[in-house]
């Protein structure tokens, strides 16, 4: 018997499936599901519908999601930007609206509720968040950009859509320093070590597998523990970490409860009592 796809990335239950799987899983019924977007900073997306339910990653405000079914509240949805299928509040999700032109390039930034950083602030940004900006304005020297709904971001920390913040994705994860591990976090206000990696590769305009077992199993190139150097991959088991050069590593981890810098030969010893050894070593 075939195994079944990865349910992380392929939308399948026993009264439903995604209109790709059809000939692959069995289902009554196959769909191929209504765009939407998040509405909210930061949406999480749970296994199943139930608030208390744990995180398996988080969708930005602006990013594009695929709704499946709706129910009790509730949105199955399969993720525009990495594929992530999962459960997400429908309250979190808007339909139209004209496509994004500016991303959010700094870890963490404000809406404000005018083109003036003394208004209050309406909501907060995290970096990856996609806007919709249909004007801009000057306050005493400061660029602001006018979202589509009517609040006001500082110019300085967007780009447009189609930029990159950096061609050095590790000198994006630097800037996570200190930012909170959140287990399935996706986002500067919280996020988890693969997460660490899929955003800052993403600011850099390339594309990585949201979990690091993912991440493990085929992105980039295997390589050896001597060959490693700045912008390499070190996995244990259920963890990724990135060298900022040839004995440094940065990632979020439970230990420091943050993103953090560590020495690669003291992580390793300090990971390997309840992890083991790294599984491997990869360049991306």
């Amino acid at each position: 018997m075939n195994a079944l796809p990865d349910r992380r990335l392929n939308a399948y239950r026993p009264d439903l499936a995604e209109e790709a799987l059809r000939g692959s899983v069995e289902a009554p019924h196959y769909v191929s599901g209504t765009p939407a977007h998040v509405a909210v900073p930061v949406a999480s997306l749970r296994p199943r519908p139930d608030a208390a339910a744990g995180i398996d990653t988080q969708v930005l405000f602006g990013e594009a999601v695929q709704v499946l079914d709706r129910a009790n509240g509730w949105a199955w949805v399969k993720s525009g930007f990495d594929g992530y299928v999962g459960y997400i509040e429908e309250t979190a999700l808007s339909s139209g609206g004209a496509a994004p032109t500016h991303i959010v390039a700094v870890p963490r930034t404000f809406a404000y509720s005018g083109a003036d950083l003394r208004t209050p602030a309406a909501f907060a940004l995290s970096i990856g968040s996609r806007l919709t900006v249909i004007g801009e304005s000057e306050t005493r020297g400061t660029r602001y950009l006018t979202l589509a709904g009517g609040q006001s971001v500082v110019a300085g920390h967007c780009i447009a859509i189609d930029a990159t913040a950096s061609d050095d994705y590790v000198a994006i994860a630097i800037r996570f320093l200190e930012a909170p591990y959140l287990w399935g976090g996706r986002s500067g206000f919280g996020l988890d070590c693969s997460a660490l990696v899929q955003l800052s590769m993403m600011m850099a305009g390339r594309t990585a597998p949201r979990d690091s077992d993912m991440q493990a199993a085929g992105f980039g190139t295997p390589i050896s523990r001597e060959e490693l150097r700045r912008g390499d991959l070190v996995f244990w088991k259920g963890h990724v970490a990135i060298m900022e050069d040839e004995k440094t590593i940065l990632h979020a981890n439970g230990h420091t409860m943050t993103v953090a810098r560590e020495g690669l030969d003291a992580a390793i010893e300090r990971i390997g009592w309840l992890y083991e050894r790294p599984t491997g070593y990869r360049r991306p």
